[in-house]
């Protein structure tokens, strides 16, 4: 599918296409993740001569990039953000800081068991597929064992927490751990299709067993091979701390002004709560406000079914309330599912439409097997985060949007600052529409944005192994320098999370480094290029339009995006 029929006269939309179609071809699994048909039976080479591949290819686009003129503003909007998106890739690969990613939430192993959560099941043709794919996935697991052993002789592996949790997350993933409802993710997938024969289910049925026999053996690697091999220090350093930064926000920041500002905004957030509290609970703090929303009965959903179905009635309610009023929504992405993931790991995501809207975007929500029961005034927040006005509005617009923007842009370009950015500016926008009139969904809120600001003060000063302020606002620990307990002290000040999510939270930030104070620092960021424009426009500023021009940019850098906000 080509977004512009006179790609010849448009250098740089016509290169941003051809990479795609390369780069789909090179990455199968990728590509489906994108939405980008015509390679669901296929997988993505993870030895190293694959990931060399990839890295030639991000090479030659660059170059190329470099000397193309384009044709036009958005051309050179386009430009600005494939060069800055390719650029840093490449910094991240020489670096050795992509090959050898292993955390407990993104490596090519989870690459591998993931993809089948966002292939169609319904049909000969897909079932096909889902067969095909399953066959491979003991090659692709064994080309990936190989890259990080190779990664590994190059003195590149990753922190002992995260190759061990990765481990038991894959025993997890055959059904090892059966004690509570971890799943057989592949056993299950092939019980729920619907075969044409008795042949082609035994074949599905096998694959399936050697799939996971392949996760088992690579939890065995993992644990035998690797874990011996890996740092038991979890913190980066500031060099490489640095350019994750980067990466995912496409911007440079002072990391030690932006340290400091996490403790204020944490500070600033939690006066707040206390305020809200006084609503809840007369004259008490913000745990007793707590207390007595998780004492009340009705504030409580006891099952996964019924909480997957008020998720969808939410987010179909802010869908059209929202329409034509703050936001112009197509009418594709005014269509949007709410899902239990089928894994039980932790963690709550969004993926995007498929190219051709036929899969929609999807909400999900990964429940630890601990967790069994749910407080619907923590998680309103979160549906707007995931749904309307955040993601789901930012990522199915900008899939939409091929009389702007190119491929590249519409299907493969994700910054994590700018998303999740958006998304944290998509729940305070909520608050500020009215939304959260309930004292307990604007705690819930409130409790979200602190959690995020904590991320902020754990993420970078653990890993830059910065001391804790000896003049902080909460005399939290003063002046001791951060360690993986102290995080998950500050975590649970914080927050009223499960154990286990808080746990799998701060494993997670240990093991992705930078991505976490992306939330909060990118909201940072569109608030402050939100009130630039609002400044220099006055009284002929409108939101309804910012927000337009602001998503017609698609995904990029927060540099390039306050560059060309600066425009408006």
């Amino acid at each position: 599918m080509n977004s512009n029929p006179h790609a010849a006269d448009r250098p740089v939309d016509a290169l941003a296409d051809a990479y795609v179609d390369r780069w789909a071809a090179l990455d199968p699994l990728g590509a489906t993740e994108a939405g980008i048909g015509g390679h669901q039976s296929e997988m993505t080479d993870l030895s190293p001569d694959g990931v060399a591949a990839r890295r030639d290819l991000v090479r030659e686009t660059l170059a190329a990039l470099a000397a193309a003129e384009p044709a036009d503003s958005r051309e050179r909007v386009a430009k600005a953000a494939m060069s800055e998106r390719l650029g840093l890739e490449l910094e991240r690969q020489d670096a050795g800081l992509a090959d050898a990613e292993l955390s407990v939430l993104t490596s090519g192993m989870h690459e591998v068991r993931e993809v089948f959560d966002l292939m169609d099941t319904d049909g000969a043709d897909a079932v096909a597929a889902i067969d095909s794919r399953l066959s491979a996935v003991p090659g692709a697991l064994a080309g990936w064992r190989a890259t990080m052993r190779t990664a590994a002789g190059n003195g590149r592996v990753a922190a002992r927490r995260q190759v061990l949790g990765a481990a038991h997350q894959a025993l997890g993933w055959t059904g090892a751990r059966r004690s509570g409802s971890s799943p057989d993710v592949f056993g299950d997938l092939v019980a729920g299709l619907s075969t044409g024969s008795s042949t082609q289910r035994d074949q599905l049925h096998r694959h399936a067993g050697d799939a996971r026999a392949a996760l088992a053996q690579t939890a065995e690697f993992l644990i035998h091979e690797i874990a011996p091999l890996a740092p038991a220090t979890d913190a980066i350093g500031r060099e490489s701390y640095q350019l994750q930064s980067r990466w995912f926000l496409g911007a440079s920041v002072d990391l030690d002004e932006t340290y400091a500002w996490g403790w204020a905004e944490l500070h600033r957030i939690t006066e707040q709560q206390a305020t809200v509290a006084q609503r809840i609970v007369a004259g008490g703090s913000t745990a007793d406000a707590v207390a007595a929303l998780d004492a009340d009965p009705h504030r409580w959903i006891n099952s996964g079914d019924a909480f997957r179905d008020w998720i969808q009635v939410k987010a179909d309610a802010a869908i059209a309330d929202l329409a034509d009023v703050h936001f112009d929504i197509p009418d594709p992405v005014r269509r949007i599912e709410c899902r239990l993931a089928p894994t039980h790991d932790g963690g709550i995501y969004y993926t995007g439409p498929s190219e051709d809207f036929t899969r929609p975007g999807r909400m999900w929500w990964s429940v630890p097997d601990e967790v069994t029961r749910f407080s619907p005034w923590r998680e309103l927040t979160t549906v707007y985060h995931e749904g309307v006005p955040g993601h789901h509005l930012q990522i199915g617009q900008t899939a939409y949007r091929s009389d702007l923007l190119n491929r590249w842009q519409r299907l493969l370009c994700w910054v994590s600052g700018h998303g999740e950015g958006w998304a944290l500016y998509a729940e305070r926008l909520m608050d500020d529409l009215g939304y959260l009139e309930d004292p307990a969904d604007a705690l819930g809120m409130l409790e979200s944005q602190s959690f995020r600001a904590a991320r902020v003060v754990v993420d970078i000063g653990m890993h830059l192994q910065l001391p804790i302020p000896v003049d902080n606002p909460f005399g939290f620990h003063p002046g001791e320098q951060w360690t993986p307990e102290l995080m998950l002290e500050l975590l649970h000040a914080h927050s009223t999370v499960d154990e286990a999510s808080l746990r799998f939270e701060r494993d997670r930030y240990l093991g992705w480094p930078g991505q976490a104070p992306s939330y909060k620092v990118g909201e940072r960021i569109w608030l402050q290029a939100r009130a630039d424009v609002e400044a220099r426009l006055g009284a002929d500023f409108d939101l309804r339009t910012f927000h337009r021009a602001a998503l017609d940019l698609g995904s990029l850098g927060l540099d390039p995006l306050r560059h060309q906000l600066a425009q408006l």
